[in-house]
């Protein structure tokens, strides 16, 4: 009876929080320029995600900025130009607050070739400048789903011209603190 005291004391003491991991996947349109042209050509692809996810036991703001060479255009459109790959993780459990705060800014890329290659260089409009050229549209809510690592929440930002995806897919996990 008192190490079943015991363990429920400790139980009321811990409280249920959450830590969150952010992955993500790249991929390209069907019709976009670089699944018609250049399949099988060789790449490399850069992006900056601006990141806000504060509580009370963690604060973190700033900016990821993964890269990935040597990726190779499929040639099924419906396979992605870079794999789930984790972008970031919390390491604090911390009290439930709602998602981080993710917004893709800036897209970079190169595929193929100096004499047959598709450069692209992509950021979202901002007020008092020129709309940009290969337009980013950050934040397309593509909302919850669940897969082999548990239940998350993804949003997409896409370019206009080079019709490029960046998949964000933010995972909650439960934990105690």
């Amino acid at each position: 009876m008192i190490g079943l005291l015991a363990s429920e004391g400790r139980a009321r003491s811990e409280t249920l929080g959450v830590r969150h991991r952010i992955d993500v996947v790249v991929s390209a349109e069907p019709n976009a320029p670089v699944m018609e042209r250049l399949r099988g050509s060789k790449g490399a692809l850069s992006f900056t995600v601006r990141l806000s996810a504060n509580s009370q036991e963690s604060r973190y703001f700033g900016m990821l900025s993964p890269s990935f060479s040597d990726i190779v255009v499929p040639e099924n459109a419906s396979t992605p130009l870079v794999a789930r790959t984790k972008i970031w993780e919390e390491e604090t459990c911390h009290q439930r607050r709602g998602l981080p705060k993710v917004t893709v800014t800036e897209i970079k890329a190169n595929f193929g070739d100096d004499n047959n290659g598709i450069e692209v260089s992509s950021i979202n409009r901002h007020i008092g400048l020129r709309v940009p050229a290969d337009e980013l549209t950050p934040g397309i809510k593509l909302g919850q789903g669940s897969d082999e690592s548990g239940s998350f929440y993804a949003v997409r930002a896409q370019t206009r011209d080079s019709r490029l995806n960046v998949d964000l897919k933010i995972y909650p996990f439960d934990c105690f603190f």
